[in-house]
């Protein structure tokens, strides 16, 4: 038998905070076995050893997830100062220790203004990236080190949370691609010393926040009350997309759109548009074109 084909056609977004210890690929498995969902796939990645918000989109709400993976994220990072590692987190093996200054408070909050708005990073080995083909992670733990572009993020708000003789916790909102980890040795350096990440949690991917993820244990309850339950946590895709002017059809209008063709709608907005139909159903994203049309470029097959 085609096991395939017994999947679910489950369309929506689950907030899930994702436990220490498990990968993002791991945790996307899980959902997508207790949805059985036939189409999955999560909006940017988490480190085993951290935790946090990973939105899981499911069957069409996958045509999203390029629009989450761009948008900002927040995090509560938990700094150790004195020690560098070989992962820059406490996962790895110690290279290098020094001593702590006193961190006052008035010098470590000017310290960390001069990490707002535009920085360069250079990407850390232990990531994801890409070397001639080979994740650096790999290369990384063969010992092997290579030359990394720095790359320009954005860091739109960073707090410190607590202090202490050799610790700190920051809130930081940034842009993708921005490595917590390089930032935490970052700011370790600025203050005259050396650090690591020691924990990491995602609070916030635009426009959701931890407030509203569901533990794995709690869908797997859930999961057991059956299907209505466990679905019963599913977002509308069309959620990911506040920054998206809206436009809807007429019914007409409509129709010509799922066939792939562009109409001309009055006081459609200039830009990417969140298109619905006569009846309010979220149809998928079109463009307002030159010529005042607008064409549809992704759309949402509810069949």
């Amino acid at each position: 038998m085609n096991r395939a084909r017994e999947r679910r056609a489950v369309h929506g977004i689950v907030l899930l905070d994702k436990p220490v210890g498990i990968t993002s690929n791991t945790a996307l498995q899980r959902v997508k076995r207790l949805f059985n969902a036939a189409k999955a796939g999560h909006t940017g990645n988490l480190d085993a050893p951290a935790s946090g918000l990973l939105p899981i989109c499911l069957g069409e709400a996958t045509k999203v997830t390029p629009y989450l993976l761009d948008a900002d994220k927040e995090y509560v990072a938990s700094i150790g100062f004195g020690t560098r590692t070989t992962t820059a987190d406490a996962a790895g093996e110690v290279l290098e220790t020094r001593p702590v200054p006193a961190l006052g408070a008035d010098a470590v909050d000017v310290v960390l203004r001069r990490f707002l708005g535009e920085i360069e990073q250079v990407p850390p080995m232990y990531s994801a990236l890409k070397h001639q083909g080979e994740r650096l992670y790999r290369l990384a733990a063969q010992g092997l080190t290579v030359d990394r572009r720095a790359r320009t993020v954005t860091i739109h708000a960073i707090e410190r949370v607590a202090l202490g003789d050799s610790e700190m916790e920051i809130r930081v909102r940034c842009s993708k691609g921005t490595y917590i980890r390089t930032l935490a040795e970052d700011i370790g350096s600025a203050l005259g010393t050396v650090a690591h990440l020691r924990a990491l949690r995602r609070t916030r991917v635009a426009p959701f926040g931890i407030e509203g993820a569901h533990a794995l244990e709690e869908l797997e309850r859930r999961a057991r009350g059956g299907t209505r339950a466990l679905d019963a946590v599913l977002l509308a895709m069309d959620l990911a997309l506040p920054q998206l002017a809206a436009v809807q059809f007429s019914r007409d209008s409509a129709y010509y759109v799922r066939t792939g063709q562009a109409v001309r709608t009055a006081g459609a907005a200039a830009g990417l548009l969140r298109m619905y139909d006569e009846e309010g159903r979220f149809m998928g994203i079109g463009e307002r074109t030159d010529d005042g049309r607008v064409a549809p470029r992704r759309l949402v097959n509810w069949s």
